[in-house]
């Protein structure tokens, strides 16, 4: 971690989460003793295949897990206060207000049956009180002009807009009332190309004007590099590599990153795409020591016997990798580069 961001102010901490979800054969480990804080002003990406448990984690900061999903183990710290421990009349004063959600399908979040315009106003009135119209409706038309709405969606209902507006008034509703934290949940995921850029530039703005902290989950390794401060890279329900989104796409610490990387196509070389050979274990059976060592090119013995603590192995990158044997004098060597 660099001195810069080790004299930021912590907003949001996870402790060892762990999220499961019952069946008939044992519990699946969707998220398996997960750690990272988010800083002030920040935004750290989520990057992992499907599956990995990168919407889970964001569904249990949330406390929006629902059965036969269950929050197992950890804390989630927001301002020092441990949202886990909270009455469900607390925790919901908390959302919106303090840490809110713009999510992956906008059409399923949106009442069909209600104007936009009622919808926002609903978010505002549940906290806020009842509000004066014009104070409202001015409230509600600034939302849009931040987002880049035109004011006269605000007697329009959800399929009368388009994909991309649509997910722009998932943003408006998540701002509405200044949270500190906003998590955007694969949030252009579902939109095509062009779409996407709009709703990533409106998120970019958002932030910048408001200077809130945000989690940014997705897929897209190319998207990353250009929205993000920090990269959390999670593979079967565990962070493998947190790391600032410079140091990672110059030189990735784990396996498990340089692949995500290679995997994405270059725009001026024309070369094989390269991906990692077998599949995931069976998350009701994880592997003992590494997550990762069934799929890893690397693999030895230490890493069947035991599993890898996140270790400063670089400025500003943090791994959990047997690869990083540490020195006496407190850096680390990869033993990749001496055999």
């Amino acid at each position: 971690m660099s001195n810069k961001t080790r004299e930021r102010k912590v907003v949001l901490e996870v402790n060892n989460l762990g999220i499961y979800y019952e069946t008939p054969k044992g519990d699946v480990r969707a998220v398996d003793g997960v750690s990272f804080q988010l800083f002030e002003g920040e935004t750290l990406g989520f990057v992992g295949e499907s599956g990995c448990g990168k919407s889970t984690t964001a569904m249990g900061i949330l406390q929006l897990v629902t059965p036969p999903g269950r929050i197992v183990k950890g804390e989630v710290r927001l301002e020092g206060d441990d949202l886990l421990k909270m009455s469900e009349d607390t925790l919901r004063q908390r959302r919106w207000e303090k840490l809110a959600l713009i999510p992956q399908g906008s059409m399923n979040s949106l009442n069909p049956t209600m104007k936009i315009s009622s919808q926002i106003q609903d978010v505002i009135e549940t906290h806020r009180g009842k509000q004066g119209k014009e104070a409202v409706q001015q409230r509600i038309l600034n939302l849009f002009q931040m987002v880049g709405l035109p004011s006269r969606i605000y007697n329009m209902y959800p399929h009368e807009l388009s994909g991309g507006m649509k997910q722009r008034v998932c943003i408006a509703m998540a701002i509405a009332l200044n949270p500190n934290v906003v998590i955007a949940d694969e949030s252009t995921s579902a939109l095509d190309v062009v779409v996407q850029r709009v709703v990533a530039q409106t998120i970019l703005k958002v932030k910048k004007e408001m200077g809130v902290s945000m989690i940014m989950i997705g897929h897209d390794m190319g998207l990353m590099a250009q929205m993000v401060d920090r990269v959390a890279i999670m593979y079967a329900g565990q962070i493998v590599e947190i790391s600032e989104v410079k140091a990672l796409f110059k030189s990735p610490a784990h396996p498990y990153s340089k692949i995500l990387i290679d995997s994405v196509p270059s725009l001026t070389e024309r070369e094989t795409m390269r991906v990692t050979e077998g599949i995931t274990h069976d998350p009701r059976n994880p592997p003992s020591g590494c997550i990762f060592r069934l799929r890893c090119p690397f693999a030895s013995n230490e890493c069947a016997q035991k599993k890898p603590q996140h270790q400063m192995v670089r400025p500003g990158q943090s791994v959990a990798c047997h690869l990083y044997q540490p020195q006496s004098d407190g850096s680390f060597i990869d033993v990749r580069e001496t055999t």
